[in-house]
């Protein structure tokens, strides 16, 4: 028997962390093919249910009776539904008329619905995303130097590890040889399976035939010593955050690669130069930052130093489209472009706790928004060990316009570790889905008192909009010092960021571009209103304020300052 699926039209699987989240999509592709196949992909019901992308299958003779019973419960407000988009509502009143009034009145609606949706914000968003995307391979003062990138015949992997695995998967996939280096026979049997799994995965979904899978898996070779290194083009290092380690990692690279070998690190936070302190090679030493899961999400951020040579960036770029991905240059500091613009959207979340707002108020305002899941979702998916370990890292770097919250500490030490242990700000059942937990409120009384604040009561009347904007226009100020910085040379390449890398909705242009419908004098002087309230924390950076003061759209760059 037929079923049918029951949800938010047709069901896609997004290319995003866990890519647990919900689908407004009623058309079979969105509007620009290629950004439609970098972000979503079509997938059977049976696992959009099981993923939670649509929210029931039922068979043919109960699909009327259950949908006249949702929509009740929708009016009724007994069930949740929020639609971000216009064009799925119009989509729906044209099919409407198609049947109601016949085919010609159908399409005459159509045409006049296009003409209508083509002036709408989603349009000018989207169509700024597909010019967007294209110009990220456009680096001033790299790309239009005439280089011709140099052929990469070979590529070395240090860790196999979650992120190692994906890189490496990425890699064999699009047919590199790839030698996958650990430190025990352990280590290097897991990130070998690791590797076959993601292969597996994607036969067992009808992406990859068998023929293809023992092709691409015949590409991998796996090492403990660095003597098969002798020959590579490439090494990317994908091992922990940790200073001293990646340092003797790289002065080894220095003493077993070839001359010409690029020497990439996959660190998220690290100062490059740090990485490379111990060696002589600084020009071929160069960001490589992938985003979990690697062989998945379609950014890649290239970061570059004052020292790394522009070869080595045209090189990185070719590599970066022929594994599919979308890549960006920035420069080199704490957090890179992408999660230093985006490190105080959980700080500022975790703020307006401690002040007296509800966790699960701010995850659903954010997903409402657009977000494929709250900052307290999020930090339960990539587990509290690493969103205290780099948030420390942004506390010491910028102590200036940190907020130092406690709660994710404290939670720690109890043994909330987020969904890999079930429990984190939410509970989760044996199919990993998230539960409010009413526990946590005594780890935020703690942080409270730890912290010497108390609850805001206007905290409490606040609209979503209002939540939305207190959690994300620190993220915005962020980008305005990154592009000040030079951290980011274009604009546009930190909406391509936001999108790819942290899931911010397309529909909405990217952080900057979204930026700019608020404007920069609206922004500034929101944030000038919480810093009086809450501190430094909001206080407006200096291209923030000579914008708003001008009256300049923000991703007008530098208002004529020579930057890096």
């Amino acid at each position: 028997m037929r079923s049918f699926l029951i949800g938010k039209g047709q069901a896609y699987k997004r290319n995003r962390a866990k890519a647990r989240f919900k689908s407004f999509h009623l058309t079979k592709k969105e509007p620009f093919d290629s950004l439609s196949n970098e972000l979503s992909k079509p997938i059977k019901g049976e696992e959009a249910h099981s993923l939670g992308l649509v929210d029931a299958i039922v068979p043919p003779d109960q699909l009327i009776l259950t949908a006249r019973r949702w929509a009740l419960d929708i009016v009724e407000h007994k069930r949740p539904w929020a639609v971000n988009l216009e064009h799925p509502l119009v989509c729906i009143d044209v099919i409407e008329e198609g049947i109601v009034a016949g085919p010609l009145a159908g399409l005459r609606k159509e045409a006049a619905s296009f003409q209508y949706l083509l002036a709408s914000e989603t349009c000018k968003s989207l169509v700024h995303v597909f010019f967007a995307q294209r110009a990220s391979s456009k680096v001033p003062g790299i790309t239009e130097l005439g280089l011709l990138p140099r052929k990469i015949s070979k590529i070395a992997i240090l860790g196999g590890g979650l992120m190692g695995s994906g890189i490496a998967t990425a890699l064999i996939n699009s047919n590199y040889p790839v030698i996958l280096k650990e430190v025990n026979e352990d280590l290097l049997k897991h990130g070998i399976a690791r590797i076959k799994a993601n292969l597996q995965s994607q036969v067992k979904k009808g992406k990859m035939t068998e023929e293809k899978f023992k092709k691409s898996f015949s590409l991998l070779k796996g090492v403990l010593d660095y003597e098969g290194f002798r020959d590579v083009d490439l090494v990317i290092e994908a091992v922990i955050e940790n200073v001293p380690l990646k340092q003797q990692i790289f002065a080894d690279l220095e003493k077993y690669c070839p001359s010409h070998c690029i020497l990439a690190s996959n660190t998220s936070t690290i100062d490059l130069n740090l990485i490379g302190e111990k060696t002589s090679s600084q020009d071929r030493i160069v960001g490589a930052h992938f985003f979990s899961p690697a062989h998945v999400m379609p950014l890649l951020e290239i970061v570059r130093t004052q020292k790394t040579s522009p070869q080595v960036v045209v090189d990185l770029l070719d590599v970066g489209k022929k594994i599919r991905k979308t890549p960006i240059v920035a420069g080199n500091c704490t957090g890179f472009a992408v999660n230093r613009t985006f490190f105080p959207y959980t700080q500022s979340a975790l703020l307006l706790v401690d002040y007296g707002l509800d966790v699960y108020r701010i995850d659903a305002a954010c997903t409402k928004f657009g977000m494929p899941m709250g900052p307290f979702r999020m930090i339960d998916l990539v587990g509290f060990g690493v969103a205290v370990a780099t948030g420390m890292q942004y506390v010491q770097s910028f102590p200036e316009r940190s907020y130092k919250a406690m709660l994710t500490s404290l939670m720690l030490e109890d043994k909330r570790t987020g969904e890999a242990a079930r429990k984190g700000f939410y509970k989760y059942d044996e199919r990993r889905k998230a539960i409010p937990d009413l526990e946590i409120r005594k780890y935020i009384e703690k942080s409270r008192e730890m912290a010497g604040v108390t609850p805001d009561p206007k905290l409490l009347k606040l609209s979503d909009k209002d939540i939305v904007e207190m959690v994300f226009l620190p993220v915005v100020n962020e980008a305005c010092r990154v592009l000040d910085e030079g951290i980011a040379v274009k604009a546009s390449d930190l909406d391509i960021a936001s999108i790819m890398g942290m899931g911010f909705p397309p529909y909405r242009g990217g952080i900057m571009f979204w930026a700019d419908t608020l404007g920069s004098s609206y922004i500034n002087k929101r944030l000038e209103e919480w810093t009086k309230t809450y501190g430094d924390f909001f206080k407006p950076s200096t291209y923030l304020t000579e914008h708003a003061a001008k009256g300049v759209p923000l991703s007008v760059a530098n208002l004529g300052k020579a930057r890096l």
